[in-house]
């Protein structure tokens, strides 16, 4: 009666299944086609707006939103790893015993019905050509194993055996890039920060969560320069950092747009910027009832009469997008007029359309004149520990294919007969585990050079 295998026995052959790699193989790869299907860390009111409050839920449940960081990713990546581990070592002990025999043996009936079998018979007698044979076959193979049987001696010698390891290379590769993946996805992150020229920080915000991510250095931003096309397009943005250490500078660097500063393992890259809100503008007011005209500069916040003390203006503040019947009219000042007749009124000053409070048609009409525009620099700041590790399976990935595709176990046999007269019948034949053509070749090439040696 057979004995039922035990728990871990079953356990083992569970992961060591083919189909598990097949089925977790097409999990991964469908759930990856919807990770790109479905918008990845956005803002809730964007899931809201492209899939409704329904289908936002559920992507919220299964962590749709951040796909590839979700618990169940990878768990299925962890599956993969451990499927391909055990599929290894299972099948390792038979490869190992294939590459390092105790004994290699000798057998010339597998080389009886190649395909690539050839046979020429050499005038010189097989005492003196053997030694010849055996030198032109240890060029093309190696190490020559001789054995001697009834009907005459046979030369023995093959090479590649260490690339049925290829597989095993890579095995290791897809592991190193699943490594990476779960090492970039667990200690890594992607986080935001935005400064002000001046402004210092060592606490960044994660894009997804908003958490803050202290940093082991302090980020301070010295200048920022934009330069714009005559379309008002921006052309080219920089940031001036300096990364300090215990409050002492260590570098400085122009960060431009992929052109990334790279430090203790963390990445910053220039991402976007924006206007910052003007410590003070100059404002020109105009009164169409006297034709009074008279600019001031007033600090944000501040107030200033109006001609004919009909009352005040105030200057409130400023927006980097002002919505105005649904188009984005750019960068505006807001201010409010407020009138000693008891007339208020909120107004809104797009730096692009310097006259469009002429449209509101009131007694006073404002306009900006000149300001000083300053801009905060908008940073992604990444860390993903996983990447040394992606790059070695890169690397394994292709060693392990060219070894796998373009390398073969190889073994040549030459076998050398007593044909009568003093000459020597010759047969020459190949095997390989794969690449037929190439072994085809390595007999072709050992014929041709043994004929010469014998001067046939």
């Amino acid at each position: 009666m057979k004995q039922k295998d035990s728990f871990a026995d079953q356990i083992w052959m569970f992961f060591a299944s083919v189909k598990l790699t097949v089925y977790t193989l097409v999990l991964l790869v469908v759930t990856s086609i919807i990770g790109t299907v479905v918008l990845q860390n956005g803002s809730p009111e964007a899931y809201i707006r492209l899939y409704g409050p329904g289908l936002y839920n559920m992507i919220q449940v299964l962590d749709l939103d951040r796909m590839y960081q979700a618990w169940w990713y990878l768990l299925l990546m962890v599956v993969l790893c451990v499927n391909i581990v055990v599929c290894s070592i299972d099948r390792l002990s038979v490869t190992w015993k294939i590459i390092f025999p105790q004994k290699i043996s000798v057998n010339p009936r597998r080389f009886e019905k190649t395909k690539n079998r050839q046979q020429f018979e050499c005038h010189l007698p097989m005492d003196r050509f053997a030694p010849q044979a055996k030198q032109v076959l240890a060029g093309r193979a190696g190490k020559v194993i001789e054995k001697t049987d009834e009907k005459g001696l046979l030369l023995y010698a093959e090479k590649g055996r260490w690339s049925r390891l290829g597989v095993y290379v890579v095995h290791a590769s897809v592991l190193m890039l699943l490594a990476g993946a779960l090492i970039g996805s667990a200690l890594g992150f992607k986080a935001n920060l935005r400064l002000d020229e001046g402004q210092n920080a060592d606490t960044v915000f994660d894009t997804h969560t908003r958490l803050p991510i202290k940093l082991p250095f302090t980020v301070r931003c010295n200048d920022f320069q934009v330069k714009f096309y005559d379309t008002g397009a921006p052309d080219e943005f920089k940031s001036s950092l300096t990364i300090l250490e215990n409050n002492q500078e260590r570098f400085t660097k122009d960060l431009l747009v992929n052109h990334p500063l790279r430090y203790m393992g963390i990445n910053i890259f220039q991402a976007s910027y924006g206007a910052t809100t003007p410590d003070e503008a100059l404002f020109e007011i105009t009164d169409h009832e006297t034709g009074t005209v008279e600019t001031h500069t007033i600090k944000n916040g501040g107030n200033v009469p109006l001609p004919a003390g009909a009352g005040i203006f105030i200057f409130e503040g400023f927006m980097p997008h002002y919505d105005f019947n649904g188009h984005d009219l750019g960068e505006a000042f807001i201010g409010r007029i407020d009138t000693t007749n008891g007339r208020n009124v909120q107004i809104a000053l797009p730096t692009k359309f310097p006259t469009f409070d002429k449209m509101r048609k009131g007694r006073f009409t404002v306009e900006v004149k000149s300001w000083d525009q300053a801009y905060y620099t908008g940073l992604q700041v990444t860390k993903d520990p996983g990447v040394p590790f992606v790059y070695t399976g890169f690397l394994l990935m292709i060693i392990g294919c060219w070894v796998t595709f373009f390398v073969s176990h190889q073994s040549v046999c030459i076998g050398l007969e007593h044909a009568g007269s003093g000459s020597t019948r010759v047969w020459v034949a190949g095997r390989a585990n794969r690449n037929a053509q190439g072994t085809n070749l390595t007999v072709k090439k050992l014929v041709k050079e043994l004929k010469e040696v014998s001067g046939k």
